[in-house]
C-alpha cells in the first residue's frame, strides 16, 4: 500500500502498549496481522508506554509516549510534580511532531474510553486527547479501532474522553455498551459500529478434552482495588477480592483439584503471592504467560476457567473453555452475555466463596453443552471481525479497498 507520490503509507499505532499489560499488547497483535496481511508495504511505528518491549516483540520501530519517565510513579517530591507538569507541556509538542508524520493512526482496542479501573484525568485520557487534537489539526486520520467505553463520573476525564472521541475520524466498539455510554456523552455514533474485541482475531488453539476424573482448573486473578470512583474503599475491596479468592482455591484443593493462577499484567504478581502463600498447596501452581497466546493455551488445558480480567475471560472462552467471570464492570457481564454465559457471573466486589462454589459446579455440569455454544460464538465473532478490518480499510484506505475488491471479484 503506497500514497500518491509512490510512497509507502505511514501508519502509527498509540497507547499503552508494551506496559505489561498483555490484553493491550494482544489487541496491537490482531492490528499489527489485519495490517501485514491486508497492507504489507505500510509502515508502521508506535508511539508507546513501553518502546523497548514493543520493538522487541513486534519488530516495529517505537516512540515512548512520555516524556517524563515517572509519568505512573506517584509525585510526592516537589522536583517529581514539577518534572509531570513539564513533561505534559513537551508531550503536546511530542505528540504532534509524531502525529504529522503519518497518514493514519489506529489506536488497537482497548478500554481507552473508559475508567473502570483508577485512573487520573492527566494521565492516558490527556495523552489520548493530544492525539486526537492534533490528528484533526493535521489532517492525519486517528481511528479508535474496537476500543472500550463506559460511563464516566469525573468531569475533567470525561470532558478529555468525550473530545478525543469526537476528534478521532473512525470509531468502532467492542459492545454495544461501549457506544451507548459515548453516546450518552454527548458523541454522534450513528455511523460508529459494534464489532467483537479485536482478540478474538488472534489465532485459537486447540482446546484439550474434559478430564475424567476432572481435571485443572484455570484461575485468574487481578490486582482489583475496585474503579474510579472506588479510590476512598480501595483497599477494603482488595481485601474482600482477595479474601474470597482465596477461600475459593482452598476449596478446589480440598476437592482434589489441581489449579493454574493466571494474570494478565504484571501488576497482578503480588495478588498471585498472596494466594500461594495462603494456600500452600502443591496443587497450585502459577503460569508465566507473556503473551495472549501463552493465556489461550493455559486455558485450553484447563477443564474449567474462573477469570477475573477482561482479556483472560476471552482467552478462555475463545478457545471453548467453559468459563465464570467474576466481573469487575458491565463489560464483563456484556462479554459472557454475548457468548451465551450470562448466568456465569460473580461480583468481583463481593465475592462469596460458597456461592462462587455453586457456580462453579454448575458450570461444570454444562460443559459440554457450553463447548458446542462456545463453538458456535466463536465462529460468529471471527466473521464479524473480517468485516471490522474490511470497514477500517474501505475507512482509512480507500484505494486499498478498491484493490482489494477487485482481487475478491477476479
Amino acid at each position: 500500500m503506497t500514497a500518491a507520490d509512490g510512497t509507502p503509507v505511514r501508519i502509527g499505532v498509540f497507547g499503552l502498549l508494551g506496559s505489561g499489560n498483555l490484553g493491550n499488547d494482544g489487541s496491537l497483535e490482531a492490528v499489527l496481522g489485519y495490517l501485514r496481511r491486508r497492507h504489507p508495504e505500510a509502515a508502521v511505528d508506535a508511539l508507546c508506554g513501553g518502546p523497548e518491549a514493543v520493538t522487541a516483540r513486534f519488530g516495529i520501530p517505537a516512540t515512548r509516549l512520555h516524556w517524563y519517565r515517572g509519568e505512573y510513579r506517584t509525585a510526592s517530591r516537589a522536583s517529581a510534580i514539577v518534572g509531570k507538569g513539564l513533561g505534559k507541556l513537551v508531550d503536546v509538542f511530542r505528540t504532534a511532531a509524531w502525529v504529522r508524520r503519518h497518514d493514519v493512526v489506529i489506536v488497537p482496542g482497548m478500554g481507552v474510553l473508559e475508567a473502570t479501573l483508577p485512573l487520573r484525568p492527566w494521565g492516558f485520557p490527556y495523552s489520548l486527547f493530544l492525539l486526537c487534537a492534533t490528528g484533526r489539526l493535521f489532517g492525519t486520520g486517528v481511528a479508535l479501532v474496537g476500543v472500550g467505553a463506559a460511563a464516566i463520573g469525573n468531569r475533567p476525564t470525561r470532558t478529555l474522553v468525550r473530545w478525543s472521541a469526537r476528534l478521532a475520524g473512525y470509531r468502532s466498539y467492542r459492545d454495544a455498551l461501549s457506544r451507548d455510554a459515548m453516546r450518552a456523552m454527548g458523541v454522534d455514533t450513528t455511523r460508529d459500529e459494534v464489532y467483537p474485541d479485536l482478540a478474538f482475531a488472534l489465532p485459537t488453539p486447540r482446546a484439550s478434552a474434559p478430564s475424567d476424573p476432572p481435571g485443572p482448573v484455570a484461575v485468574g486473578v487481578m490486582a482489583f482495588h475496585g474503579g474510579n470512583d472506588d479510590r476512598a474503599r480501595a483497599e477494603e475491596i482488595h481485601r474482600r477480592y482477595l479474601d474470597g479468592t482465596i477461600r475459593f482455591v482452598r476449596a478446589l484443593v480440598e476437592d482434589g483439584r489441581p489449579v493454574r493462577l493466571l494474570t494478565g499484567d504484571t501488576c497482578d504478581a503480588p495478588v498471585v503471592a498472596a494466594i500461594l502463600d495462603a494456600v500452600d498447596s502443591p496443587l497450585v501452581t502459577a503460569a508465566e504467560a507473556a503473551s495472549l497466546a501463552d493465556l489461550m493455551n493455559e486455558t485450553a488445558a484447563a477443564d474449567t476457567v474462573v477469570a477475573t480480567r477482561y482479556h483472560n475471560l476471552i482467552c478462555a472462552l475463545k478457545v471453548g473453555t467453559p468459563t465464570l467471570a467474576l466481573s469487575y464492570a458491565a463489560k464483563s457481564d456484556a462479554l459472557m452475555a454475548h457468548m451465551g454465559l450470562e448466568a456465569y457471573c460473580h461480583p468481583a466486589r463481593e465475592v462469596d466463596a460458597d456461592r462462587l462454589l455453586e457456580q462453579f459446579r454448575e458450570l461444570e455440569k454444562r460443559s459440554a453443552e457450553l463447548r458446542q455454544t462456545l463453538t458456535e460464538r466463536n465462529l460468529a465473532a471471527v466473521q464479524r471481525l473480517e468485516h471490522q478490518f474490511n470497514s477500517l480499510t474501505a475507512a482509512l484506505f480507500p484505494a486499498a479497498d478498491h484493490a482489494h475488491a477487485q482481487r475478491e471479484t477476479s
